[in-house]
């Protein structure tokens, strides 16, 4: 009899739910179809999942309590940022890999650059693992598009207080 891993009680905890998605029109700007009306889905019925719950979730299949993960999802993302901001790469984990990164402003010559005045907005990128967020056990579910409330725009507004003129304006 084989014995149950960690990832199999994770996946035991949450029901495989379908992804619900919707099909709407929408006209192509460019490729083969440019110009066309098509008709596309898009997912639906997403909610989000925040921070506390989420530790959560991992606590119900580990021995320690939601507090003890959020303190350790917590560390290893800090202890991540302060080796990526030393120049160094993160392999973290299946999710996929840190790295450092900025913009740089274009110079003539080697001589006229200036680290601190030409390199700008550094950023850790996170590169996906193809892998871990490629999602092949999946299932989808279509269903009808939600109603959307309409929106009064600013002149349906001031028609609406009496502020705009009802009729054409004129200039004199």
């Amino acid at each position: 009899m084989r014995r149950l891993t960690r990832g199999d009680r994770l996946n035991d905890n949450m029901a495989n739910k379908p992804i619900q998605f919707f099909l709407r029109e929408q006209k192509l700007n460019i490729g083969k179809q440019a110009g066309k009306t098509v008709i596309v889905a898009r997912p639906t019925g997403r909610h989000r999942v925040d921070f506390r719950n989420f530790c959560e979730r991992i606590a119900k299949s580990t021995t320690f309590n939601a507090q003890e993960v959020a303190a350790v999802l917590n560390l290893a993302s800090e202890t991540a940022r302060d080796i990526v901001a030393n120049g160094d790469i993160v392999e973290f984990g299946d999710m996929g890999t840190l790295t450092p990164s900025f913009k740089s402003k274009a110079v003539e010559s080697i001589e006229q650059f200036r680290a601190q005045q030409h390199i700008e907005k550094p950023v850790i990128k996170f590169l996906a693992s193809a892998k871990y967020f490629t999602l092949n056990d999946v299932t989808y579910e279509q269903v009808a598009p939600k109603e959307k409330k309409e929106k009064k725009g600013k002149k349906e507004k001031k028609q609406a207080e009496g502020t705009e003129p009802s009729g054409p304006v004129t200039e004199g």
